[in-house]
């Protein structure tokens, strides 16, 4: 473990770089010493603006090489950093931008009205460049990850300056072997959507220590994306992945410069994740994780279907059963993790900490067992949440703004795979007495206040909910009806 405080595992990757290009936008490349040189002016810009250790910033920036350099130099400064992920509500960019933040960064010629502090990565460019000194304090609260924002406000996972320093992630002689497999076929990484989301910034750090380059896609269309740059890596949600296969057996492209394609977001089931292999090649890393622990295990294309892989050494995973005993191999329970670069709890939020983090470690509330060769395997979720592209968002508030409309007396929310988008909502309603539901309104209420990934794909009208012996509703029935019923 580094004995500088974060960044310096990734500083060093961009000295060890040199002249090697590390990112690439559109005509441009960015070489390890021309990233490193704007680390440093922005550092100082941010020193100059007097933000320093303890102090919140959230970045609100494209995916630039700019961009990177900014959440590295908000590191360099000891800053809080908080990434914020493009299209939140109006009510959720205020709720982020109110927690503790002292400054915006944003790329954008003008930054939002909620924002405390505006600061311009022109503004922050413009400083000279300097020697950089790195002021992050082990407890100290490094970055801020949120979650989807379900729930109508989004949890931030806390993650200290320490856990970070204990990620394996920049250093390559931690690599676990998963990790080893896939960092070799790193040379040309896909980087897309926001550098906030935590999956995209951790493959890029990978990138840099496996000697690679990060390279913008714009869109993030496959199998374009894929040819125009030449790449070798690529996150890729399931709905991608299904669109991706089905388009090659249709109309293939040449992906003879694709090695990985590392599966995000949504469960993946066996025999599709077969389907791809056979299409595809052995490129589909199917990885498991989440954002209060980071990667948790990672199957590669060598290993057993519908396993996650083998968790590495350095993790610890458990599987207890509802006393919160372990239970031995081949027997289901709910997984407890502890990793050296978890989260130490949500940010403000002491109910939610208290209920997640136990004793050192993290209830991940999905369910699992393991081979008795140690492989890991997912049968499932012990919480009520459904994944639509990648996202998390749990049933119960979708559920609370249906129940809101004085035509609805019951709502229930169940969610079920999808072709496009991985999962998708459900809505089971019983109405009021005597009244009648308007649906496009009931999507719309869900829409305005918790977004459109929350809003129900269908909404079935139910006399009465079917219950469960023990007279809650039932909802493995109200599933197995999604099809039969609209």
């Amino acid at each position: 473990m580094p004995s500088d405080p974060y960044p310096r595992s990734v500083l060093d990757l961009l000295v060890a770089a040199g002249n090697r290009p590390v990112f690439e936008h559109g005509a441009r490349a960015v070489t390890g010493e021309q990233m490193l040189r704007l680390v440093r002016r922005i550092a100082a810009g941010l020193r100059a603006a007097a933000i320093g250790p303890g102090d919140g910033v959230a970045m609100m920036l494209g995916v630039t090489p700019e961009a990177f350099a900014t959440m590295i130099a908000g590191h360099v400064v000891g800053a809080r950093v908080v990434g914020v992920r493009p299209g939140l509500l109006d009510g959720q960019l205020r709720h982020v931008l109110h927690q503790d933040i002292t400054a915006v960064v944003t790329d954008a010629a003008t930054g939002p009205e909620h924002a405390p502090r505006t600061l311009s990565l022109a503004e922050l460019l413009a400083a000279p460049d300097g020697p950089l000194h790195l002021s992050g304090r082990p407890h100290d609260v490094a970055r801020l990850l949120y979650t989807s924002g379900s729930t109508g406000a989004p949890k931030a996972c806390a993650q200290t300056y320490a856990a970070m320093n204990a990620a394996w992630t920049a250093r390559p002689e931690a690599w676990p072997p998963a990790i080893r497999e896939l960092a070799s076929r790193l040379q040309r990484y896909l980087v897309f959507g926001s550098l906030s989301s935590q999956v995209m910034m951790e493959y890029g750090v990978l990138t840099l220590a496996a000697g690679g380059t990060m390279v913008v896609a714009d869109p993030p269309v496959f199998p374009d994306a894929i040819t125009r740059h030449r790449a070798s890596a690529s996150i890729i949600t399931v709905p991608r992945l299904y669109k991706l296969v089905a388009a090659q057996r249709s109309d293939p492209a040449d992906l003879s410069s694709l090695r990985a394609l590392m599966v995000s977001g949504s469960p993946l089931e066996a025999s599709r994740l077969r389907e791809a292999l056979d299409v595809l090649g052995p490129v589909v890393f199917h990885g498991y994780g989440q954002t209060e622990t980071g990667t948790i295990s990672m199957a590669t294309p060598s290993d057993v279907p519908p396993s996650v892989g083998f968790p590495p050494e350095v993790i610890d995973v458990e599987i207890r059963d509802a006393d919160g005993r372990p239970v031995p191999a081949g027997v289901d329970g709910e997984l407890y993790v502890r990793t050296p670069a978890q989260a130490i709890g949500y940010w403000a939020e002491p109910a939610e900490t208290t209920d997640v983090f136990i004793d050192g470690w993290v209830r991940t509330r999905d369910l699992g067992h393991f081979d008795e060769d140690g492989r890991l395997y997912l049968v499932g979720r012990a919480r009520d949440v459904i994944i639509v592209n990648a996202g998390l968002h749990y049933a119960g508030p979708i559920e609370r703004v249906l129940a809101t409309s004085s035509d609805i007396a019951e709502a229930y929310v169940v969610g079920a795979p999808d072709e496009d988008t991985g999962e998708a909502v459900h809505a089971f309603v019983v109405p009021a007495a005597n009244r009648t539901p308007d649906l496009g309104s009931l999507r719309t209420l869900v829409s305005e206040q918790l977004g459109d990934a929350c809003v129900p794909v269908t909404i079935t009208v139910l006399d009465e909910a079917p219950l469960a012996p023990s007279g809650k509703p039932d909802k493995r029935l109200l599933r197995a009806a999604i099809g039969q019923t609209s």
